[in-house]
């Protein structure tokens, strides 16, 4: 008789992790009980049995079920038989010896749950064993094989986990300390606050899991609206915020971070024209810069899983409260091995980043670049219709809003300043406006008096 992943055995020269007993009752299980096959193929799979033929037989006995057709030795011995198996699992005799060692099918769960357990370990081992293989190759980029040995152990393990039905009873003492939470912190925010309190008092903050989309024309001051944010961030929550930046390096940002800070025009600092007193006032922001919990990452031509790669791990040696990324279309897919047209590879891209948001329970707030259209109309407002590349953009993410500025187009505009963060989606509240004020001159968004204009819920 056969058995599963030799390799295993021939990789380590021991005997791979198993239990046949419990194989040959899950089988014979089923052969004297028809209904236990409901619980059982619950619990396992056929790729879980360690003797071929026990794979082979559950696999048969699966499409029996499937089709609603009687699970007894003959039928078993049928199908087999029509598939050219019977033979190679050790004929109808070995069939009977099945349904022989069982006297009860009461404890099948129970040997299901051993056999698939075994099947893990045997995965590890397995998982184990490409990771060394991925070690060696040398042509392997160092980040991409971090990311698919992860992946390699992350599938196993929520594999492990399983999942099942929630009776609505079980999930009411969760709700209620939710809901007790939320009351006793009325006007408090719930979630990761933007810095804008006109714009928290719609959202409440981003929440853990949350994918929010922030989209604008270029020009409209989308990576200072997101420092802005994550500076705020940092501050209030005191957790470690990840900016990844795909088109500016890193210092450009610290400069910018400085300039709407200590309130010095980019323009200027770039031509050192600093005042005495300006610059004395530095070494205090720079202070307090280094004390907030901000971490940037300007590698170009990143993907999306090496990106969720360094988040993993930034919350595993520090923490995490909210992920940065700027801009979402120049990341790249993860799956390399096909061709993609640009819609595919956004789409992969967009359902990648909301998993990471709710694995890693951190809201992911990206920025996206709109199509060129916007500038053809005459209204010029942004709308969804205007997010570039796929509809998954609007489809995957719970928030998007989109950033707007009169006064980029039209130089007589009363307030070439007043710039419009307009909700176009709200997953789990109000769309609307709200009016902000952008001071390009230092990259700095401000709160625009009491003009925040949005519906109520």
């Amino acid at each position: 008789m056969s058995f599963a992943q030799p390799d295993l055995a021939r990789t380590f020269e021991r005997i791979p992790p198993q239990n046949v007993d419990a194989e040959r009752v899950c089988i014979g299980s089923v052969l004297i009980d028809r209904e236990i096959m409901g619980t059982i193929s619950e619990i396992v799979r056929a790729s879980d049995f360690y003797v071929h033929a026990h794979e082979t037989i559950f696999s048969a006995l699966l499409a029996l079920y499937e089709r609603n057709e009687p699970l007894d030795r003959i039928t078993l011995a049928e199908e087999l038989k029509r598939r050219g198996a019977l033979d190679r699992v050790g004929g109808p005799a070995y069939l009977g010896t099945l349904v022989n060692s069982v006297q009860t099918a009461a404890s099948a769960a129970y040997y299901a749950k051993l056999v698939r357990e075994k099947s893990t370990l045997r995965s590890l081992i397995h998982a184990g064993t490409e990771i060394v293989q991925t070690g060696f190759e040398a042509e392997e980029d160092v980040e991409g094989a971090i990311d698919r040995s992860e992946q390699m152990i992350f599938a196993i393990g929520q594999r492990q986990m399983g999942g099942d039905f929630s009776h609505v009873g079980s999930l009411m003492k969760p709700a209620l300390d939710e809901l007790e939470e939320y009351y006793y912190r009325r006007g408090e925010l719930s979630g990761v606050t933007t810095g804008f309190p006109d714009i928290d008092a719609v959202t409440t903050g981003f929440k853990p899991g949350n994918f929010v989309i922030i989209a604008a024309r270029p020009g409209m001051g989308k990576t200072s609206f997101a420092l802005n944010m994550a500076m705020s961030a940092a501050r209030a929550a005191g957790q470690p915020v990840a900016f990844f930046s795909l088109e500016m390096s890193n210092s450009e940002l610290v400069l910018r971070l400085l300039s709407s800070t200590v309130r010095i025009s980019m323009h200027d600092i770039r031509r050192g024209n600093i005042g005495d007193k300006d610059w004395g006032r530095i070494p205090k922001v720079m202070d307090e810069l280094d004390t907030l919990p901000i971490f940037l990452d300007d590698s170009g031509g990143l993907s999306v899983s090496e990106l969720r790669s360094r988040c993993r791990r930034l919350k595993a040696t520090r923490g995490l409260g909210a992920v940065f990324i700027d801009y979402l279309q120049l990341l790249h897919p993860s799956s390399m091995q096909r061709q993609m047209n640009r819609n595919e590879e956004i789409s992969e891209i967009c359902r990648t980043l909301k998993v990471t948001a709710k694995d890693l329970g951190v809201p992911v707030i990206a920025l996206a670049q709109l199509n060129r259209g916007v500038e053809t109309r005459n209204e010029k407002r942004p709308m969804l219709a205007d997010l570039r590349d796929s509809g998954s953009l609007e489809q995957e993410a719970d928030f998007v809003a989109f950033l707007y500025r009169e006064g980029y187009y039209n130089k007589e505009a009363a307030d070439p300043e007043l710039t419009e963060f307009i909700i176009a989606k709200h997953r789990n509240g109000p769309t609307g406006k709200v009016n902000l004020r952008f001071e390009a001159e230092y990259t700095l968004f401000q709160p625009y008096g009491d003009e925040a204009n949005y519906p109520a819920p």
